[in-house]
C-alpha cells in the first residue's frame, strides 16, 4: 500500500497532508456553519451543501493529482498563454460580469449557469509569468530597462484590472508580486520606490472613498473603511459578530456543531469560516489553522532550497505565499486587525471555483517538489549495480 501512494503520489509528502488536514477541518467547518443557510433555502437540509461541497473537495483532489503530475516546465510554457488569456476575461467580468455587493467579480458561462471568479485564473498566471521572466532574466535582472520594466508591466496591468471589484486581492497579489521580484534580485530601490508610489495612490483612493458621497463600490469601500475605523457597533455587524464568536470559543471551544454566531454572522461558511472554527475548536483550533498555513511556506522554503532551477523556485515561493498571505489577510478581518475585505481561507471555506484553483496552485507546488526528488533520484548512484572492472 504504501509503495503503491509513493508511486502514484509523488512530491512532498507533509504538502500532501497539508492538504487533507485543510479539506477534512473543511468539511466539518462548512457543514456546521450551513445550518441557518440550509434552513432558510432547502428546509434545513444540511447535506444538500455537504454533498455539494464534498463534490467540489474530491474534485480540488483530481486538479491537485493532476496538476502535480504534470512537469512544472509545462508551466513555464503556458505561462504567457494563460497571462494573455487572463486579460480579456478580467476585462469581461469588470463590465459584463455578475455582480454582487457592487462587485463584478464573477463571469457565468453561457447556458451553463456555472460562474467563477476571474480573477483566481489570473493569480496563478501572474506568479507564472513573474517566475519565468525572472528565471529568463537573470543575467539582466538588475536593469531598469530589460529587468524591472517587462515584469512590472503585467502586475500593473492584472493588479489595476482585479482593483475596481476586489481591491483586496489586488493589494495581496501586487505585495507578492513585489516581494517575488525581491527574490528574484530585481533591485530593491526599484522596487522601493514602487511600492511607496503605490502605498501613496492606495492613501489617495481611500481618502476620496471616505471623503465622497459615490456610491457603487465606492460606498462599499467607504463604509468598511470607516466603519473600522471608528468601532462603529451598528456599521460593523459583521465584525462585531466575529469578535463574539472568537471570544466566545475560549480556549477549548464549545464543539463541533455548536456555534451560535453562524446564525447571525453573514457568511459563516466563506469570509468567516475562520470565526466559526475558533468558536467551535477554541484557541486550539485557531493556532491549529494558523499553523497550517506557515507550515505550507516552511515546506515550500525547503522545496526552493533544493531546486536545481530558478523558475521551479520562484514558482513554489511565489504561489505559496499567495496562498498564505490570503489565508492571513482572512483570519486577520475575522479578529478585526483588517476591515472586511471578502477573502476567503483557501482550502476551507466553501467556494467551488476558489477551492479548485486553489487546488491546482497546490498541484503546481507538489508538481516542483516531485520534478525535484525525481532530479535526486537520477543522481544517485546505484549501488546495487555490478560495476566494471578497471584493472
Amino acid at each position: 500500500m504504501q509503495e503503491l501512494l509513493k508511486k502514484n503520489f509523488k512530491g512532498d509528502v507533509v504538502i500532501w497532508g497539508l492538504l487533507v488536514a485543510m479539506s477534512l477541518l473543511s468539511l466539518l467547518a462548512v457543514y456546521s456553519s450551513t445550518f441557518t443557510l440550509a434552513y432558510q433555502y432547502h428546509s434545513g437540509h444540511v447535506g444538500y451543501y455537504v454533498v455539494k461541497h464534498i463534490v467540489f473537495i474530491l474534485f480540488g483532489f483530481a486538479v491537485a493529482y493532476f496538476t502535480h503530475l504534470v512537469p512544472y516546465t509545462y508551466y513555464s510554457r503556458v505561462s504567457h498563454l494563460l497571462l494573455l488569456l487572463s486579460i480579456p476575461l478580467l476585462v469581461v467580468t469588470l463590465f459584463f460580469g455578475t455582480s454582487i455587493n457592487n462587485a463584478s467579480r464573477w463571469l457565468t458561462l453561457p447556458g451553463t449557469g456555472i460562474s467563477f471568479q476571474t480573477s483566481d485564473l489570473a493569480k496563478i498566471a501572474l506568479i507564472m509569468y513573474i517566475a519565468r521572466l525572472l528565471s529568463l532574466k537573470q543575467e539582466v535582472i538588475r536593469s531598469y530597462r530589460e529587468g524591472f520594466m517587462p515584469l512590472i508591466g503585467p502586475v500593473l496591468l492584472i493588479t489595476a484590472l482585479i482593483m475596481p471589484a476586489n481591491l483586496s486581492t489586488a493589494v495581496i497579489l501586487f505585495a507578492v508580486s513585489l516581494t517575488l521580484m525581491f527574490v528574484g534580485r530585481v533591485r530593491a530601490t526599484y522596487i522601493g520606490l514602487l511600492a511607496i508610489l503605490m502605498i501613496a495612490l492606495l492613501a489617495i483612493l481611500i481618502t476620496i472613498a471616505v471623503k465622497s458621497e459615490w456610491g457603487g463600490r465606492w460606498g462599499t469601500w467607504r463604509n468598511r473603511i470607516v466603519h473600522h475605523m471608528e468601532q462603529e457597533s451598528d456599521g460593523n455587524y459583521q465584525s462585531e459578530q466575529s469578535k463574539i464568536a472568537i471570544v466566545t470559543g475560549g480556549f477549548f471551544g464549545k464543539g463541533p456543531g455548536n456555534s451560535m454566531q453562524r446564525n447571525f454572522l453573514p457568511q459563516p461558511y466563506s469570509d468567516f469560516i475562520f470565526s466559526i472554527i475558533v468558536e467551535e475548536y477554541g484557541l486550539i483550533g485557531g493556532v491549529f489553522v494558523v499553523l497550517l498555513y506557515l507550515v505550507l511556506l516552511f515546506r515550500a522554503g525547503l522545496i526552493v532550497r533544493k531546486c536545481s532551477r530558478t523558475f521551479a523556485a520562484f514558482l513554489a515561493f511565489g504561489l505559496a505565499l499567495l496562498l498564505v498571505s490570503q489565508a492571513m489577510a482572512n483570519m486577520a478581518v475575522a479578529v478585526g486587525i483588517f476591515p472586511v475585505t471578502g477573502q476567503p481561507l483557501p482550502m476551507i471555506s466553501m467556494g467551488g471555483t476558489s477551492m479548485l484553483f486553489t487546488s491546482a496552485a497546490f498541484g503546481i507546488i507538489l508538481s516542483v517538489s516531485a520534478s525535484d526528488q525525481k532530479i535526486k533520484k537520477e543522481e544517485t548512484p546505484n549501488h546495487d549495480e555490478p560495476t566494471e572492472d578497471t584493472n
